[in-house]
């Protein structure tokens, strides 16, 4: 989707979102800032890579079951598939990141506080090209 927004891997393993963090006052941010710190109390500019926390906790979440009106550009002739949004919160960064869920993953199988994963996605395809994406799985209870 946007180069430099996650690791280069379809391995769900190694997949993480990246982040970036000040070197002077430690705030970590997503999507990546590769100028200045968005701190408004901090005039850092040394900004690392930093992967982001594979897991979270369902925020909030929401399901999209109609096509948006324009501007939103999408094909008219094809069918509209329904998909489900959430809110996460990444514990260790303190922030909220937002994301679609992995399909096949409806509202029904969500509950604020859950516990979810990234896992790499694919945002949309044609001949020959794939636009990858991140995605939200809910993480199963080991046993």
């Amino acid at each position: 989707m946007v180069a430099g927004w996650f690791t280069d891997t379809e391995d769900e393993e190694g997949f993480r979102l990246l982040g970036t963090r000040c070197g002077a006052c430690s705030a970590v941010f997503f999507p990546r800032e590769d100028s200045l710190c968005r701190n408004p109390a901090c005039a850092g500019d040394a900004l690392t890579e930093v992967p982001l926390s594979k897991r979270g906790r369902v925020w909030s979440y929401t399901d999209g079951r109609y096509r948006p009106p324009a501007p939103y550009v999408s094909d008219p002739e094809a069918p509209w598939e329904p998909y489900t949004l959430l809110a996460v919160e990444l514990e260790a960064e303190r922030m909220v990141v937002l994301g679609q869920a992995a399909p096949g993953v409806t509202v029904a199988d969500l509950s604020v506080g859950a516990e979810v994963e990234v896992v790499p996605g694919i945002l949309s395809e044609d001949t020959g090209t794939s636009w990858t994406t991140w995605h939200w799985r809910p993480v199963e209870e080991e046993r």
